[in-house]
């Protein structure tokens, strides 16, 4: 198929990063917006704040974009700010595309879509397994605002677009990011080592014996790919999961034998990871990295303590249908376990977790 040249906007963060990895190894030319862009292999940096409309004017203007993959969102107090600062955010982004020979934009968002917003999470009525189908749930959600935003950006403007609803996202990101999980109980089980303290299962019940599954950052990175160039996956909303199914109960095990702990059994009671660390953390953190030389001292920057109690605290069942994705070409599939353990491998050998 015929690559294009790719505009990934939040290239720094979990999913933005892995994508960057897939296109520019299947020979597109790759463009990475943040504010801070770094340096990653293949990829032209372009710096720009997407609440700050010349910023994105400037960065923009002229660049031959094909693809766009939205890949970036930024959190507020409340809904009715979140859905009004990411709707500039992407309001700012189609005005500096002005002119450009757009094709395509993919859109990333999640489970929320299911569970319903930050402040109404899990009064969704949607019923697992989520479907794409499934009408929106009431209330604001700044995820349908972008999907709204998108929608008539693409009717205007002429191009396709496709949606990507990722659940919990496993992977490797190059900035700080927020629902960055894997790294979150990277931390904590590097914690709960140091200190001899039982490595406890944060979340609810409901999560602990039930089914639940997760989102590779790889996989979704080759669904958006696929996406971009399928004919048959234009102007279309597809759940991005690896695949396989698995119980909180059976997975804890296998990440307390990564880093050599027990798993403890589960509690009394839900034990939320905010409450109990967000004192103590960064001074323990601080005495860890330099025990061992680790690379960030500041464990704010990397672990999300309220997003992973928001996930594993769920008191409903969250799986994600992927029939239509298969339909419609994509097979791919991702196993779980592995997510987590490629992860904590990559941290350790960054000197992330020691």
């Amino acid at each position: 198929m015929q690559k294009g040249t790719a505009l990934i906007v939040g290239v720094t963060g979990i999913s933005g990063h892995n994508l960057a990895r897939v296109l520019v190894a299947e020979g597109w030319t790759v463009y990475g917006l943040a504010r801070q862009p770094g340096a990653q292999e293949g990829v032209i940096p372009v710096t720009a704040d997407l609440l700050d409309s010349d910023s994105v004017h400037t960065a923009l203007h002229g660049l031959p974009i094909t693809h766009v993959f939205f890949c970036t969102w930024t959190r507020r107090a409340t809904e009715k700010e979140n859905v009004e600062a990411n709707g500039a955010m992407m309001r700012n982004l189609y005005d500096g595309l002005a002119g450009a020979p757009l094709q395509h934009v993919a859109l990333v968002t999640g489970t929320k879509h299911y569970l319903g917003s930050f402040e109404n999470y899990g009064s969704g009525k949607a019923e697992t397994p989520f479907r794409e189908s499934e009408p929106r749930q009431p209330g604001e959600n700044f995820y349908y605002t972008l999907e709204d935003i998108l929608f008539a950006a693409a009717k205007k403007y002429h191009f396709t677009w496709s949606v990507h609803r990722s659940h919990t996202m496993i992977g490797q990101a190059k900035g700080s990011n927020a629902m960055n999980m894997g790294l979150t109980l990277a931390v904590y089980a590097t914690l709960c080592k140091e200190t001899s303290q039982p490595f406890v299962f944060p979340g609810s019940r409901v999560q602990w014996d039930g089914l639940t599954d997760l989102t590779d950052a790889g996989l979704l990175g080759r669904q958006m790919a696929w996406a971009a160039q399928a004919p048959a996956a234009r102007n279309q909303a597809f759940n991005a999961a690896n695949g396989d199914v698995f119980r909180w109960r059976w997975m804890w095990g296998e990440i307390a034998a990564f880093f050599g702990l027990e798993a403890a059994p589960y509690p009394a009671q839900a034990a939320p990871l905010n409450a109990r660390l967000q004192d103590v953390a960064p001074a323990q953190w601080t005495r860890i990295a330099e025990k061992y030389n680790l690379v960030e001292s500041d464990v704010n920057k990397l672990a999300s303590w309220w997003h992973s109690d928001a996930d594993l605290g769920r008191e409903l069942e969250c799986l994600n249908d992927m029939t239509k994705s298969r339909d419609l070409g994509f097979s791919g599939y991702y196993d779980s376990r592995a997510s987590f353990l490629e992860l904590f491998t990559t941290l350790r050998a960054q000197r992330i977790i020691p």
